[in-house]
């Protein structure tokens, strides 16, 4: 029976193994999808060794850049962003052949898309990790400045938490939320942005959906924002991933 999985920590948060288990028994594919909740990426290697018939992973956080050094070759895509959330593993005469893809921008501009108005120019995007440069990439696609912001001041080109003016949001009408702050079970907590200062013109999108609403959207609504959690762009990463696994990438 072929495998397939999920490397990350923690993953109790996770759908994909639910999604991916139903779509096996509904068309009838002789497969299933594990989840492989590690603690360090120095695992990863035994995950490979200990599953001979796994021929492809999701990688989520905090592994999306960590994974790379592991992989042969990535997609130009995945090389651009710099993480990597879908690896296909081939086995050749012994060997094992990873490479790396990332759907992540896929699934976000598939599920932003349609939600955008000639208001929305500039973005700023909460988090710097592997999901957050996909954001980053997949903004810039939609002709969209984007700006990280980050809790520390990691660079120039990025903004800290405090800085965040009345300006600045105002002028950034989308916002996309690309930390853990808010995942279940720890769903009293929300990004530290200035809520007050958000209006009827602005985005947030929040990349997490367990619970279906968080705080970071509930605050949004409730000052008129339009607001989206991060599901569909799961399931379009989702039908990625399957697709790349299979040598059909669109």
């Amino acid at each position: 029976m072929d495998q397939y999985g999920l490397i990350g920590y923690p993953l109790r948060h996770s759908s994909s193994m639910g999604f991916f288990n139903d779509k096996f028994e509904a068309e009838k594919i002789d497969a299933e999808y594990l989840n492989f909740e590690i603690p360090s990426i120095e695992e990863f290697e035994a995950i490979l060794k200990n599953h001979p018939d796994l021929k492809g992973l999701n990688v989520t956080i905090p592994y999306k850049e960590q994974v790379i050094p592991y992989l042969g070759q990535m997609s130009e895509n995945a090389k651009s962003i710099g993480a990597v959330n879908v690896i296909k593993i081939d086995r050749i005469k012994g060997k094992i052949k990873l490479t790396g893809f990332n759907s992540d921008i896929i699934g976000f501009q598939g599920s932003i898309e349609p939600m955008l108005e000639n208001h929305h120019q500039r973005a700023l995007i909460l988090g710097t990790g592997g999901s957050a440069k996909a954001i980053f990439y997949g903004l810039k696609h939609l002709d969209i400045i984007p700006s990280f912001v980050s809790r520390e001041k990691k660079a120039e080109n990025i903004l800290n938490y405090n800085e965040l003016t009345p300006e600045i949001i105002h002028s950034n009408t989308i916002i996309v939320n690309c930390t853990p702050v808010g995942m279940w079970p720890r769903v009293d907590e929300c990004p530290n942005i200035p809520y007050e200062w958000i209006t009827e013109k602005h985005l947030l999108y929040d990349l997490l959906y367990n619970p279906d609403e968080t705080l970071f959207m509930k605050l949004g609504k409730e000052r008129g924002a339009k607001v989206k959690n991060g599901l569909e762009m799961l399931l379009l990463q989702a039908f990625a991933s399957w697709d790349f696994w299979h040598g059909n990438p669109k």
